[in-house]
């Protein structure tokens, strides 16, 4: 027995000089590419050991309806013919207000507007087409014409009586230009835990249960 808890002590002190800070020497030139590969596969065995991997979870994206599924969702018309007062394609075509209308309730947006003239009161102003974001509304002529923002100069709108729905340039400055819809925006991964930090609460986790079996040792001899 005396000798099993002497072998428990030892064990105990050997992993408190793992744990204890060691003084690191500045690392050379020579030895900075050996040291990188090295740090990088402890790293990965160490959260291999504790069940976990290298790429943090992600956070949730943005939900709901946002300007690019709107835009994803008027996409699905192109090729549609234009046709004046259309808002369904039961009726053989749509205008361009009838685009945005059916556009937005394809995404769950209801309860608006018919007209380019009205549609042009929603949401919140932009200032200039610089500042304009995708699916933000484009109006033109004073409301005679309402397309979508696609981006990059370009939009999506049923033209004209003879043309069809399509994504085309911004022919002209816009009237009037109404954010309805928020961006997109992408998952950030969550940080991973440090090399360090793994490797120091394997090292702890480690000790204490080799100090927990050296006190039980004591108490059965006592």
């Amino acid at each position: 027995m005396v000798d099993g808890i002497a072998a428990v002590q030892a064990r105990i002190g050997e992993l408190r000089q793992l744990v204890a800070p060691q003084r690191v020497a500045t690392p050379t030139a020579s030895t900075v590419s050996t040291s990188a590969a090295t740090s990088s596969a402890s790293f990965t065995d160490a959260l291999a050991a504790l069940g976990l991997s290298s790429t943090g979870a992600p956070t949730t994206a943005t939900t709901g309806p946002t300007g690019q599924s709107l835009i994803a969702a008027a996409e699905k018309y192109t090729g549609t013919p234009y046709v004046w007062g259309g808002e369904s394609l039961s009726e053989g075509g749509l205008d361009c207000s009838g685009l945005v209308q059916l556009s937005l309730a394809d995404i769950g947006v209801t309860g608006i507007p018919r007209t380019a003239r009205e549609q042009m009161t929603l949401g919140t102003a932009v200032p200039s087409l610089d500042q304009a974001l995708p699916g933000d509304l484009l109006v033109f002529d004073g409301g005679s014409h309402i397309a979508i923002y696609v981006g990059d100069g370009k939009m999506i709108d049923a033209p004209k009586p003879g043309g069809h729905v399509s994504v085309r340039d911004v022919y002209e400055t816009p009237t009037a230009i109404r954010r309805v819809l928020p961006q997109e925006t992408a998952p950030v991964a969550a940080p991973a835990p440090s090399a360090a930090t793994v490797t120091a609460s394997a090292q702890r986790a480690a000790l204490e249960a080799m100090m927990s079996m050296g006190s039980s040792a004591s108490g059965v001899a006592a």
